[in-house]
C-alpha cells in the first residue's frame, strides 16, 4: 500500500503540458454533457474556481440544516485538478467522474459538518461522496461527521480523516476507499468499513465492523469492540457515472468479486463493464411511473436525476441486467398506497442511490425485490442493492407495512438505512405506521451495513435460509404506548429487533448493536434478537445498550446476555458468540 501511495503522489507531479491536455479533454466532455436537470452541476477544471464555489456555497446555505428539505443536488466533477471548499449538506451528492478516484483531485476543505447543535452529528443524514482524491487543507485532515445514510465510496484521502466533529455521531459507511493516513473514529458509536485501506485506525465505542480490510486495527471483541472479517465473501461495488478521454458518458458496472480484500482500483479502473449513457432513460421528477415503465419495458436502463418522484404505480423493473441509478438522493414517493419500486426475479438487476419515502396512504411495501415465491438462483449474476434508504414519516405523513422485501435468492444488499422517523412531521405511534423494516424471504441473501430503526414489530424478519449480515445497527421504537399493546406473543414483551424465523436452519451475522430509547415508563423487550437454537444459526459480537431509564432490554439474544441498564450503574452486555462454543 505504501508503494501505491508513493505512485499516487508522483502522479500529482505530472508536467503542466499534460495537465493542459487533461483540461482540454474535460472541457470537451462538458460540452457533450447530457441534460441531467437543473439540480445537477457538472464542473470542469477550466471553469473559474469562484464560479464553482458560488454554486457549492449556494446549495450548502440552503441544505446545511434542512433535514426534511424538498431540494436535491448533485455536483459532478470531470477529471482534473480543483482548488475548492466543498461542504455537503442534506440531500447532496458529490461525485468524481473519472475511472479512478485519482483522476479527480480536489485540494481543499471537503467535509461533512455536524448538522445539530453542540457538534452533534447523530442526525447528519442523507449525503454522499464518491470517486474523488482529496488533499485536505485543514490540518491535513478531512472531516466526515455523519450518521446513517451517508455513503463514502471510492475515495482517496491524501492525509487523515476524522469521522466526527468532537461530538456524538451514530454510525456510517466506508467502502472501496484509500486513506493515506489515520482514520479517527472518536465518539462514533458504530461504523462499518468494507474493502478499504489505511495506514492506521484509532478509536472505538460500541460496535466497529471491518470486512475485507487488509490492515484492521489491533484488538478483538469485546474489548476493544472490533469485529473483523478478513475477506468479503461476495460483493459488487456500486455502479457510477464515468466520462472517458473522448468526453463520452457511461455508467460503470463493477464486476462481482469473491473473497476480496482492499480496494478495486489499484490498477486505475475498477474491473467491470461500461454501459453508454445512451442506453439509459434519463428521468426527471415530472416523469410519471407509466412513462418510466414504458422506457424500462423497451430495454432501457434508468438514471433518476435529483428530485422527488410522485408515483401512482410502482416503477417495475422487468429485464435482467437492468441498472437503476439515482443521483442526488432521488426520492420515490408512492401516492396511492402502492409500492414505489418492484422487480421481476431476473439476473443482475441493480438498484442504487435511491431514497424511498412512504406516502400518506399506507403501502403494502415500498420496494419489493422479486415476486412472492421467487425460485431462481442468481449465484453467478446476483441482484444487488446499493445505498438504498427508506423513510416513514419525518418529511410528512407516511405509512407502510413493510419497507424492503427481498424474495429473490442470492440478493446482495450493500448499505441500507430503513428508518421509521422518531422526529419531524407526521410522527406518532398511530401516525407513521410501519410494521417491519426488512423482510427476507429469499435464500442466500447477503447484507453489508444494515441499519434498521423504530419500526413497530420486528425491525428485521428473516425467513430465508443461508442469510448473512455483516454489521447491524438498530434502535427499537421510542414510542410504544403500553406494554400490553406492544407484545409479539403471549408472555413475550415487545418485539425482537432481529428475528430469524423458527424454520430457518442456516444463518450467520457479525457485529450487531441494538439500543432501547423508550419514552414511556415500563416498556420492555424480552429479547433483542430471537433466533432458532441450531448450531448452524450463529451470531458473532453483539451488544445492547439502554439509553433511557424507561424499561429496557431483558436479554441480548434468546435468553442469553442478561439485561441492559441505563446510567447510573450502566450495564451494556456483550455476547461474543451465540450459541456459545
Amino acid at each position: 500500500m505504501l508503494q501505491r501511495n508513493q505512485w499516487v503522489r508522483n502522479i500529482a507531479l505530472l508536467p503542466v503540458a499534460l495537465m493542459m491536455i487533461c483540461c482540454a479533454v474535460t472541457a470537451a466532455a462538458a460540452e457533450a454533457a447530457p441534460d441531467l436537470g437543473p439540480n445537477v452541476f457538472v464542473f470542469n477544471p477550466s471553469m473559474p474556481a469562484a464560479e464553482m464555489q458560488q454554486q457549492i456555497d449556494k446549495a450548502y446555505a440552503l441544505q446545511q440544516h434542512s433535514e426534511f428539505s424538498v431540494h436535491r443536488y448533485a455536483f459532478l466533477f470531470l477529471p482534473g485538478e480543483y482548488h475548492l471548499d466543498v461542504p455537503l449538506g442534506f440531500y447532496t451528492e458529490v461525485l468524481g467522474l473519472g475511472a479512478s478516484p485519482d483522476n479527480v483531485h480536489i485540494t481543499g476543505n471537503v467535509r461533512s459538518d455536524a448538522a445539530s447543535r453542540n457538534n452533534n452529528a447523530t442526525t447528519t443524514f442523507w449525503r454522499g461522496i464518491a470517486g474523488i482524491a482529496v488533499t485536505p487543507t485543514t490540518a491535513n485532515t478531512m472531516r466526515w461527521a455523519v450518521s446513517q445514510a451517508a455513503p463514502f465510496r471510492r475515495m482517496h484521502i491524501m492525509g487523515d480523516i476524522i469521522l466526527h466533529q468532537n461530538g456524538w455521531a451514530s454510525g456510517g459507511w466506508m467502502s472501496d476507499s484509500l486513506i493515506d493516513g489515520n482514520v479517527a473514529s472518536g465518539p462514533q458509536q458504530q461504523w462499518i468499513s468494507r474493502n478499504s485501506e489505511w495506514r492506521s485506525w484509532t478509536g472505538s465505542n460500541w460496535n466497529m465492523v471491518f470486512v475485507g480490510i487488509p490492515n484492521p486495527p489491533a484488538g478483538e471483541w469485546p474489548k476493544p469492540p472490533f469485529t473483523k472479517v478478513a475477506t468479503t465473501p461476495v460483493v459488487r461495488e456500486k455502479p457510477f457515472l464515468l466520462v472517458d478521454a473522448k468526453g463520452k458518458y457511461s455508467v460503470r458496472v463493477p464486476a462481482v468479486q469473491h473473497d476480496s480484500s482492499g480496494i478495486t482500483w489499484h490498477s486505475g479502473q475498477t474491473p467491470g463493464k461500461s454501459i453508454p449513457l445512451s442506453r439509459f432513460f434519463i428521468a426527471k421528477p415530472e416523469d410519471t411511473a407509466a412513462q418510466i415503465n414504458q422506457q424500462l419495458q423497451s430495454g432501457k436502463n434508468l438514471l433518476l436525476t435529483p428530485g422527488i418522484y410522485n408515483l401512482d404505480e410502482p416503477i417495475h423493473v422487468t429485464h435482467k441486467n437492468t441498472v437503476v441509478l439515482g443521483l442526488g438522493f432521488a426520492t420515490l414517493h408512492p401516492t396511492k398506497g402502492n409500492a414505489a419500486l418492484t422487480t421481476e426475479d431476473e439476473d443482475g438487476i441493480i438498484i442504487a442511490g435511491l431514497l424511498f419515502d412512504a406516502g400518506e396512504v399506507k403501502s403494502p411495501v415500498l420496494m419489493q425485490i422479486g415476486p412472492k415465491d421467487s425460485k431462481m438462483r442468481h449465484v453467478k449474476n446476483p441482484i444487488s442493492l446499493h445505498d438504498v434508504f427508506f423513510r416513514v414519516g419525518g418529511a410528512g405523513m407516511g405509512s407502510t407495512v413493510e419497507n424492503l422485501t427481498i424474495n429473490s435468492n442470492d440478493t446482495i444488499v450493500d448499505h441500507t438505512w430503513i428508518w421509521r422517523a422518531d422526529h419531524g412531521k407526521g410522527v406518532g405511534w398511530e401516525k407513521n405506521m410501519s410494521a417491519n423494516g426488512l423482510v427476507v424471504n429469499g435464500n442466500n441473501v447477503t447484507v453489508y451495513g444494515l441499519f434498521v430503526e423504530h419500526h413497530q414489530q420486528f425491525q428485521v424478519l428473516w425467513n430465508g435460509n443461508g442469510g448473512r449480515t455483516y454489521f447491524y445497527q438498530s434502535e427499537i421504537p421510542y414510542d410504544p404506548m403500553t406494554q400490553a399493546g406492544y407484545s409479539s406473543a403471549p408472555g413475550i414483551d415487545g418485539w425482537a429487533s432481529y428475528k430469524v424465523a423458527d424454520n430457518v436452519t442456516n444463518h450467520e451475522a457479525w457485529g450487531l448493536g441494538i439500543y432501547s430509547v423508550f419514552t414511556r415508563p415500563n416498556i420492555w423487550v424480552s429479547h433483542a434478537m430471537e433466533v432458532p437454537v441450531n448450531p448452524h444459526v450463529i451470531f458473532h459480537d453483539m451488544i445492547t445498550v439502554c439509553l433511557l431509564t424507561n424499561g429496557g432490554i431483558r436479554n441480548v439474544i434468546n435468553d442469553a446476555g442478561g439485561p441492559t441498564k441505563a446510567a447510573p450503574g450502566r450495564i451494556e452486555p456483550k455476547v461474543t458468540r451465540y450459541p456459545a462454543q
